[in-house]
This record gives structure tokens, sequence and C-alpha cells, in this order.
């Protein structure tokens, strides 16, 4: 699973260079928020260069500015001539008719490519899971700076119901689970564990950064424990037992019941250490 997503700016290819090759699971270069005016062009133009020859091998997304804005079309030209396994993510999506626009931009010669939304408005959080089921897109996640001064709320208290509405969406349109906005704190280290613990007890897995130093802070919090893959190990072995010899229900040592509504949680929490139990 991507635990890591790592911002870099797409106007400096030194940082975009050893990006690409650190341990983050997905690059993002970015041609948005984290590239002044004057540089789009010098941006758009680093991207292309750097991926022109990029392989499968590597997970790749490139972020556009989005498309109602001066630099918006340019970009998604620019992305169409990329290998097709590169992802799009697009910012300020709020309907499936921007996701479907996106989509016809960018399609390569070899044929599509996925695309990651960013809801950023209450128009797009409010459209959550019609954006979510349209065609094509992969992934939803907020781009919580610009929803939380469109909904004027402050501090982590004000989008708790926007991050739970983006987690049920994402279910409910057989998406992988979203992962969070990024910790602007560099300094932070024990709040963005925290804060990323708290995210994976509300449905998130992963989080994007913006620096190579949050990379193992966030996966050390999104990854389960040595007890907790022990326990879910348990669970999937006792059901399945319980399955093959004609029972719904399993008791685990120690007399708790578990039933096969259970074993789904265990299974994703062996799949977030790295190891699958079962047939999925």
């Amino acid at each position: 699973m991507n635990l890591t997503l790592l911002y870099v700016p797409a106007d400096r290819p030194d940082r975009a260079a050893k990006a690409l090759a650190s341990a983050a699971h997905v690059v993002i270069l970015d041609l948005e928020d984290a590239v002044a005016p004057s540089a789009k062009a010098a941006a758009r133009a680093s991207a292309a260069a750097l991926l022109a020859d990029a392989g499968p091998g590597r997970a790749v997304q490139v972020r556009v500015n989005a498309p109602s804005t001066p630099w918006g079309g340019d970009d998604l030209a620019m992305v169409a001539g990329l290998p097709s396994f590169v992802g799009v993510r697009v910012p300020k999506v709020s309907s499936p008719a921007d996701v479907a626009a996106v989509r016809s931009a960018v399609r390569s010669a070899a044929g599509e490519r996925p695309v990651h939304v960013l809801l950023e408005t209450a128009a797009g959080v409010e459209a959550a899971y019609a954006v979510a089921s349209a065609p094509g897109v992969a992934s939803i996640g907020l781009g919580e700076a610009d929803l939380a001064s469109d909904l004027g709320v402050s501090g982590p208290d004000g989008l708790a119901w926007c991050r739970q509405r983006l987690v049920v969406a994402a279910r409910a349109a057989g998406l992988p689970p979203p992962a969070m906005a990024v910790w602007t704190d560099l300094r932070d280290d024990d709040g963005l564990a925290a804060s990323c613990r708290a995210g994976r007890a509300l449905g998130f897995v992963g989080r994007s950064a913006i620096h190579p130093r949050q990379l193992p802070v966030i996966e050390a919090a999104f990854r389960p424990s040595p007890d907790e893959v022990a326990r879910a190990a348990e669970v999937v072995a006792a059901v399945e037992a319980a399955a093959a010899s004609g029972s719904g229900v399993a008791v685990l040592p120690g007399g708790r019941f578990v039933d096969v509504a259970m074993v789904e949680q265990a299974r994703r929490v062996l799949a977030l250490a790295g190891d699958v139990v079962g047939p999925r």
C-alpha cells in the first residue's frame, strides 16, 4: 500500500531527482502551490524532461494547476505527453464533469491515465461520492488549507466531518482509503505522528509529505504494531478454521467471539504490515 506520498516542486529538478530516488511510495511533482507564477513554465518543462523516460516501477503523479487557472490547460497538455502510468493530481475538483474534462485532456496515445482528485471546496465535499464514483478516478483526497479557508474553519475539529465524509465516499465508491493531507511543521515529528494515528483511527491510510524527513514518521504511524499483526493473524486463522468446519463464528483464546464480519478488518491490518493471509 502507498503509505507515503512526497510532494516536490517541479521547478527544482535537483530536489525532484532526489525525491524520485527516495523511499517515498509515490512522488508528486508539483506544478501548483509550491511553484510561483513566474516559474510555472519552467516547472512544466522540468517535469516533462524528468518523466519523459520514466519507468513504470516508480509511482509518480503530477499535480497540475486547476484547469480554470491560466496555467491549467498547458499543464494538462504536458501531462498528456507523458507515459500513461504517470498519474495526474487535480485540485479544486467539485463535480464528475470536472473529472471527465481532465480525463479527456490527459488521455495519452497509450490510453487512460490515473486521475487523483483533490476536494478543496464545500461544493467538492458535498459531491464527494459522485466525484469518487466518476470513471477514471483512482483516489480522492482533501486539499485542507483551501478547504478550511472556503469553510471559514480552523483547527482539526473544523475539518473532522469533511475527513470522515471523504473516507466514507472512497469506500462506497470502491476506491482505496484516502491519504491524509500534508503536515506543514517540519520541526514537530511528535505532532505529525499523533496526527497520523488519529487519521488512521478515522480510516485514512498514509499521508502526503513535504520533506523526506517526514516519510519514516508517517510510515511508522500507519504500519501496525507487532501485537496488532499477531491479533489480526489470529482472527483470520480462527475465522477461516471455523468456516472450514461449517461455522460462521470462532472463539479466540481468552473467550472473545469473532465472526466473518471482523475478518476483513484483520486482513487490512495484515496488508498494511505487508502480509497477506487467506484469500483476498
